[in-house]
C-alpha cells in the first residue's frame, strides 16, 4: 500500500540540467508548484461554503470565487515551497519537486507565486467582494509568514496551520453571504479540529523524513507516540460534538445530524486503534479514514441542506 510518498525517490539534482528544458515540461512544473491535489481539497471546501451560504446559485459569483481561491492557494504553496526548497531537498517525498531538483530557479517560482496570488487576491475582491478577498489574504500571509516559519522551530506548527487551513469554506461563505457569521465559524471549526488527525497521522508515516529534514514534528520530538496518539484521540473526539453543530444553526437537518454522528465515531474508532497501536498500519488507516471522512460530510450536510 502507498505511504504517502515517504518511500525513496529518485536522487535529488545538484545542478540545473545541461539541456534546456521543454516548455511543456517547465508548465507542468509550474503547475505543481501549485500543488493541485491539495488545491481541489481547497476548492472544494470553498464550494461547499458557498453553496452552504448562498441563498441562490450566482454562477459568475462561484465562478470568481473558486478560481479566485484557486489561484491564492496556488500561490500560497508556490511560495512555500520556494521557502522551504532547502528541507524539501532532504526529504525522500519532496526531493524530486521542481526547486530541489533544479528543474525551476527559485526567483521564477517566487515571481510566478507573486503573481498568481495577487491574480487570485484581486478576483476575489472584484468578483465577490472585499471580505471574501480579505479571508484570502489572511490564508495567505498567515500560512507564509506564521506557519511555514514556525514548521522549523516548533511541534505547534501544525496547531498553527490548521488556522489557514481551515479558512477555504469561510471563504465561500463571506462570498455568498458577505458576512462572518456564526455558520462560518462552525464550518471553520470543523475543518480545523478534522486537521488534527489528518496531519497527524502523516506527520507519524513520515515522521523519518521530517527527522532528516529537521523538521520538530511531534512524531519526532516525542518518538515514543504517545503524545502524538493522545492528540488524535482528543481532536477526533471533539470534532464529534461540533461537527453535529451544522444542525443546531440551521445549516442542515436531522439526516446530517444523525450521519455525522456515525462518521465522527467511526473516525474516533480509528483514532483509537492509532493510540492503541502506534502501528503504520494503525496511522495509515487513519490518514485514509480522513481523507474519506470530509468528502462524505460535506456530502451529507449538502444534501440535507436547509435552503433559506
Amino acid at each position: 500500500m502507498k505511504q504517502l510518498g515517504c518511500e525513496p525517490a529518485r536522487p535529488v539534482s545538484v545542478a540545473i540540467a545541461a539541456e534546456p528544458v521543454p516548455l511543456a515540461g517547465r508548465a507542468a512544473d509550474f503547475v505543481a508548484l501549485t500543488k493541485p491535489r491539495l488545491n481541489f481539497l481547497v476548492v472544494t471546501t470553498t464550494m461547499a461554503g458557498y453553496y452552504l451560504g448562498a441563498g441562490r446559485l450566482d454562477p459568475a459569483l462561484l465562478f470568481h470565487t473558486l478560481v479566485g481561491t484557486a489561484l491564492v492557494a496556488g500561490g500560497a504553496a508556490a511560495f512555500n515551497q520556494v521557502l522551504e526548497r532547502d528541507t524539501d531537498g532532504l526529504m525522500r517525498r519532496t526531493m524530486a519537486r521542481p526547486l530541489p531538483d533544479g528543474r525551476l530557479q527559485p526567483s521564477a517560482a517566487a515571481r510566478f507565486a507573486a503573481a498568481i496570488s495577487a491574480l487570485g487576491l484581486v478576483q476575489l475582491a472584484w468578483g465577490a467582494n472585499l471580505l471574501a478577498a480579505g479571508v484570502a489574504a489572511t490564508t495567505l500571509v498567515s500560512y507564509l509568514a506564521i506557519y511555514t516559519p514556525l514548521k522549523r522551530r516548533t511541534s505547534l506548527a501544525t496547531l498553527v496551520g490548521g488556522v489557514p487551513g481551515a479558512l477555504p469554506p469561510v471563504i465561500g461563505w463571506v462570498a455568498a453571504r458577505q458576512a462572518l457569521s456564526l455558520e462560518a465559524w462552525v464550518l471553520f471549526a470543523i475543518v480545523f479540529l478534522w486537521q488534527m488527525p489528518h496531519f497527524l497521522a502523516i506527520a507519524w508515516l513520515c515522521r523519518d523524513d521530517y527527522r532528516r529534514a529537521g523538521l520538530p514534528m511531534l512524531p519526532v520530538v516525542e518518538t515514543d507516540g504517545r503524545s502524538t496518539a493522545s492528540q488524535v484521540v482528543l481532536y477526533s473526539a471533539v470534532l464529534i460534538p461540533v461537527s453535529l453543530l451544522p444542525t443546531a444553526v440551521g445549516l442542515a437537518g436531522r439526516v446530517y445530524f444523525a450521519g455525522a454522528a456515525v462518521l465522527g465515531v467511526l473516525f474516533l474508532v480509528l483514532g483509537v486503534r492509532f493510540a492503541l497501536s502506534r502501528s503504520n498500519d494503525a496511522a495509515r488507516r487513519l490518514f485514509l479514514g480522513s481523507i474519506s471522512y470530509l468528502p462524505l460530510l460535506w456530502g451529507l450536510m449538502l444534501g440535507n441542506h436547509i435552503r433559506f
